[in-house]
């Protein structure tokens, strides 16, 4: 199976090899063959794209092929550990050892490689009960079908990235924005339903591609209208303009100046913290004050806030604290003769402690530059100290509250209430998510904390995603569950997936990751 299918909308042939994963999954029955459909051919239902699938061939997702005549899911369903287990893939049908892992160890399904629910009548691929603290518990698993989704990605940088609402581009096609900053982070949003599917068919496929990469935690590179160009990848140091960045920023100028001014008073007389925020100037500054230094008479570009405090002091960019200067002079205006002295002293430093220069002033109150005394370069790797690592920080972001909501119950708004009330807990591939206020079920997950190749897509173009849903048996019962469909971990684990088009027969074992809480889907109400 080295080659996908020629689906009927179009899309192109491309040769690529199938996942490599041992145990390919079958099927328990075909999908409804289609009369205008070779006899060679097998028609696949688990997305609206319905590829005919040839002899030897996989569907244009990757995840489903035609193996003898047989269609074959060919990724394994993912199982979290609590222990730290060694990777292991073995079939579902192998029950000795099935029932040794459920002896040895607790496991918890997830959506990674479960199937789809589409065409949404039936139920989801894996309802499993198990019990917790003495609790029947219900988990519902599937893989989301999503055309409503993003990436948000939190950028630790305090270098320019692009004007707010700039164009991010991939491959020349525009595939986002850049977004209101946050302390110490450039934010870009990426993707969309509107990148997927309102634009061309190039815009949709380049999007989809570069969702898939992001969400697999590979890296991406990207441009910015009228800023950077970058390379990012979840959990990675940002590369900006082909320098990989180091450190986020301790804080804008002024906390800068609040949270070191005891360490400059007595070795500095004026101390400028260079930002394209709020850059801080230590005597003007209330902390200055307070520690009862004089002014030292230096005046700013820019304007003025509040005492100590300037906006707009330089254009961004990625040169000192965000700004564009190389320069940090250039935003002195000069010393007012009536208060400075010559012989002051003066410390520039921007909010990262990678620039800085120590000055004194001359005769004329013109800064010269002079070797920095040893207190004053501690305070400066001090600065460089309380740095966070630079860090690119992927979230995945999903509207949940369509049809996928039929595989848990006939009634898809009693799921959608519960949740809101908090009866319901959703994790994604086992991962914390929240469940973002207001109508609807809008997850939101770090992919970071995910398993590795949690996403999938299909060309329709949408992104495929793990959800899980867990509750007590009462709550899922309330909720009008499909109680029929309810099987024990230790059924799943010995027999596999039953009546269940699309279900995976092998399972792949994984431990859990360190820092995502055990059991992973733990209602609120238990918690």
């Amino acid at each position: 199976m080295t080659e996908h299918t020629k689906v009927d909308f179009g899309a192109e042939r491309v040769d690529g090899e199938t996942a490599s994963t041992p145990g390919p999954t079958v099927l328990e029955k075909a999908a409804p063959r289609s009369e205008r459909m070779a006899s060679n051919k097998i028609e696949c239902n688990a997305c609206p794209v319905l590829c005919q699938i040839s002899e030897g061939r996989t569907g244009a997702c990757d995840r489903y092929a035609n193996a003898n005549g047989r269609l074959i899911r060919v990724d394994p369903v993912v199982f979290l550990s609590r222990a730290n287990s060694a990777d292991s893939t073995v079939e579902f049908a192998a029950s000795s050892q099935a029932q040794e892992h459920v002896a040895d160890e607790a496991l918890f399904v997830t959506g990674v490689g479960a199937s789809s629910t589409y065409p949404d009548y039936k139920p989801a691929p894996f309802i499993v009960a198990s019990k917790l603290d003495d609790v029947d518990m219900i988990t519902v698993v599937t893989e989301g079908i999503f055309s409503y989704c993003s990436f948000k990605v939190k950028i630790d940088t305090d270098r320019f990235l692009g004007p707010e609402q700039a164009n991010v581009r991939c491959q020349g096609e525009i595939v986002g924005h850049v977004t209101t900053a946050e302390y110490g982070s450039q934010m870009l949003s990426l993707g969309g339903v509107h990148h997927l599917t309102g634009g061309s068919k190039k815009e949709g496929r380049v999007t989809c591609d570069m969702m898939l990469a992001l969400g697999n935690k590979q890296a991406v590179e990207l441009s910015i209208d009228g800023g950077a160009s970058l390379a990012i990848r979840a959990g990675a140091a940002p590369v900006v303009d082909g320098v990989e960045e180091q450190r986020m920023r301790v804080g804008c100028g002024s906390a800068t100046i609040g949270i070191f001014a005891k360490q400059w008073f007595g070795h500095a007389d004026e101390v400028v913290v260079v930002d394209d925020h709020i850059t801080g100037v230590l005597t003007e500054h209330q902390a200055g004050r307070c520690l009862g230094m004089t002014r030292s008479g230096i005046r700013i570009r820019g304007r003025k806030s509040t005492p100590g405090r300037y906006f707009q002091v330089a254009n961004p960019g990625i040169g000192w604290g965000g700004t564009d200067i190389q320069d940090p002079l250039a935003i002195i205006e000069g010393f007012d003769p009536a208060v400075a002295k010559p012989g002051m002293r003066l410390l520039m430093v921007s909010t990262t402690g990678e620039h800085a220069q120590w000055y004194e002033l001359d005769r004329d109150l013109v800064p010269r530059m002079a070797e920095m005394p040893a207190a004053v370069r501690r305070t400066v790797e001090r600065i460089g100290e309380n740095c966070e690592p630079s860090l690119a920080t992927v979230l995945f972001l999903g509207g949940a509250g369509g049809s996928l909501r039929a595989g848990a119950t006939e009634n898809p708004v009693l799921l959608t209430r519960a949740i809101k009330r908090k009866l319901v807990n959703v994790t994604c591939g086992g991962a914390p998510a929240y469940v973002w206020p207001g109508g609807g079920i809008t997850v939101m997950v770090d992919v970071a904390r995910m398993p590795d190749r949690s996403f999938g897509t299909v060309p329709t173009p949408a992104i495929v995603a793990p959800i899980e849903f867990t509750m007590t048996y009462d709550a899922y019962r309330d909720l009008g569950g499909h109680l029929d469909a309810v099987r024990s971990l230790e059924s799943v684990l010995a027999n596999g997936p039953e009546h269940t088009e699309g279900a995976p027969l092998a399972r792949r074992v994984l431990a859990r990751n360190p820092d995502n809480p055990w059991p992973p889907a733990m209602p609120p109400m238990l918690g």
